[in-house]
């Protein structure tokens, strides 16, 4: 039996799923788990890399343990965020998080430099705070002894990549997301570096998803007892889950749903039109060089947040629970507005924004539960309306995938908001589609299209209809 080891890693937690092959379909397997979450460090909220990295052996350790030796590797992680360093390799400053304040009015002073709608054409990227040129010119602002030390720019998966292998490379679905890229010829774009004075050479070549950057330093094959392939999937764990969809055709919407929601549709060039722009659409790098047209949505992040702020009283499926309870509560916020990015407490923050648009507050949990899950389908609607809308057409279905989409109360409340059919799964996406990168890689599957197959052939798929 041959193995091969995703490790995906979130906002809130990783794991480390070993995928393989068993008469001829893709089975998976959680073999390891670990806690993942922002510090404050300073006056700077950061990732905890070095425990990050800590954490990836571990659950390679675990595979001795187990018996279940993997051939390959590859690890995703969420995009925008990455480290830099110096001569030595030593990291400068620390893995600072997206959701860090440092990027206050950062893309206003850039765009003092290049208009917005050059910057959408040169990049096709949407236009969100937290973007890595945002940080970077955040640095340059305040620290800029860090960025003129600087040697290498590593996002965060390149960097866990150069711990296991020692090579260098900037993988192109996470490196898309850095409103960095050329949305045409695909590289680092010269023009807008220069403009910003980042220096080009701390960024590396580009490789694409499926690319086989070798196997592991020396020390960690004796750390570890063996050796494997580390296989590029695509890095940026949206690109990952988009491999994994079910659906294969011009007619369907993918939408990626976990922390953040993500949707939009696979399309074969970039998008940079003003309406695109208009829409705050970006055009992230996928697979073969495909383009993730989609809309970056506040997604499961404020049902994660409210939960908290209730103790952890209730699991999310109890809070589901609750919210059918409360089916005629019908208060909507927005869920993309910046209040609800890292508020100091969700549920107050809820209650202030119906307050201030004069709708009922909501006060028990299954309110609060069910004002969120319809405020996300409400804007999923007005999405799909905006891809309609530049598409000129309408869409039959969308294929929701991802942790999110095991929760059939919000598959159900989508489809009768939208008017489209929904088909919900596979949850693990993130995983299989990592796996799947590398199973096209060594030539298991022969290209996307077989393996997209035989994920649909693995999978439960669940059907919802709008009008049921």
């Amino acid at each position: 039996m041959k193995y091969h080891l995703a490790i995906d890693i979130g906002a809130s937690s990783g794991r480390h799923i070993l995928g393989y092959m068993e008469n001829g379909k893709l089975k998976i397997e959680e073999i390891y788990r670990f806690e993942n979450s922002i510090n404050k460090i300073g006056d700077e909220y950061c990732w905890d890399i070095k425990g990050l990295f800590n954490e990836v052996k571990s659950g390679i350790k675990r595979c001795k343990e187990i018996g279940k030796i993997p051939t390959s590797i590859g690890i995703d992680t969420w995009g925008v965020d990455f480290v830099l360093l110096d001569d030595k390799d030593e990291m400068l400053g620390n893995a600072v998080a997206y959701r860090d304040d440092r990027t206050e009015g950062m893309m206003e002073e850039a765009l003092k430099k290049i208009p917005k709608d050059m910057l959408y054409l040169y990049t096709g990227i949407q236009f969100q705070r937290f973007n890595t040129l945002y940080q970077l010119l955040a640095i340059k602002n305040k620290n800029k002894e860090i960025l003129d030390k600087a040697k290498t720019f590593l996002m965060i998966p390149d960097y866990l990549n150069f711990l296991l292998t020692g090579r260098k490379v900037n993988e192109y679905t996470n490196a898309s997301t850095t409103q960095l890229v050329n949305s045409f010829d695909r590289t680092w774009d010269e023009k807008i570096l220069k403009e910003y004075g980042i220096n080009k050479d701390i960024f590396q070549e580009i490789k694409l998803p499926k690319t086989n950057i070798g196997g592991l330093r020396k020390e960690l094959v004796e750390e570890f007892g063996f050796d494997m392939k580390v296989i590029l999937p695509a890095t940026h764990d949206t690109g990952s889950a988009f491999i994994a969809s079910v659906c294969n055709d011009n007619d369907s919407i993918y939408l990626s749903s976990g922390t953040w929601s993500l949707i939009g549709v696979e399309n074969r060039f970039p998008i940079c039109v003003p309406q695109a722009m208009d829409y705050n659409f970006t055009n992230e790098g996928g697979i073969d060089y495909r383009y993730r047209f989609l809309k970056n949505i506040m997604g499961l992040w404020v049902i994660q947040e409210v939960r908290r702020n209730l103790n952890s009283k209730y699991s999310f499926a109890e809070l589901v629970d609750l919210a059918r309870q409360h089916m005629d509560f019908s208060s909507i916020v927005d869920v993309d507005d910046d209040r609800f990015l890292k508020p100091d407490n969700m549920i107050e923050e809820i209650k202030d924004y119906c307050r201030e648009t004069n709708q009922k507050v909501p006060e028990e949990a299954g309110e609060i539960a069910v004002c969120v899950y319809n405020s996300l389908a409400h804007y999923y609607k007005k999405a799909v309306a905006s891809l309609e809308e530049i598409f000129e057409k309408k869409f039959k279905r969308i294929n929701i995938f991802g942790g999110g989409c095991k929760n059939d109360l919000l598959n159900e409340i989508v489809s009768k908001v939208t008017g489209k059919e929904i088909l919900a799964g596979p949850s693990e996406a993130t995983a299989i589609g990592n796996i799947a990168a590398q199973l096209i890689s060594l030539g298991t599957f022969k290209d996307l299209s077989e393996a997209r197959q035989v994920i649909k052939e693995s999978f439960n798929i669940k059907k919802f209809s709008p009008n049921k």
